[in-house]
């Protein structure tokens, strides 16, 4: 199973052709089941130019597989340690939203289609997080 990134999500639906949106195009064509986070949606959402847009953008999402972290204080304990884990070894993410979406990710044991470096840098120091380079 694949979690797409609010990156690979956006940039298909804004009509870029790039190898991740390639990739994601294949994912639709061959029937590769995947599913985005909250986060993605919020994200997505919070992009739309105007009402209209807002509206089309919202019915699209309402269609797909959403994957939750669980809604527990520790959950958020985890994603604060692995934050604090990274920038012990150097590496500082952008975004609190990055580390809650490679959570969920982790957590439901979903390869992580994304284009955004900074997943690839975490990768890196967190072997666990596995991402989709190919099919």
């Amino acid at each position: 199973m694949i979690l797409v990134d609010t990156s690979v999500l956006t940039g298909y639906l804004k009509g870029q052709d790039d190898a991740k949106t390639l990739l994601f195009d294949e994912l639709l064509t061959r029937n590769i089941p995947f599913g985005i986070s909250p986060y993605t949606l919020q994200e997505v959402l919070q992009g739309a130019r105007n009402e209209k847009d807002y509206q089309r953008l919202r019915e699209y999402l309402s269609t797909q597989v959403i994957y939750f972290l669980p809604e527990e204080i520790s959950t958020y304990e985890k994603a604060a340690q692995l934050y604090f884990d990274l920038r012990r070894k150097g590496l500082t993410p952008r975004s609190t939203i990055d580390i809650l979406i490679a959570l969920t990710a982790l957590e439901n044991k979903l390869m992580l289609l994304h284009n955004d470096r900074d997943f690839d840098l975490m990768a890196e120091q967190m072997k666990e997080l596995k991402i989709l380079r190919i099919l």
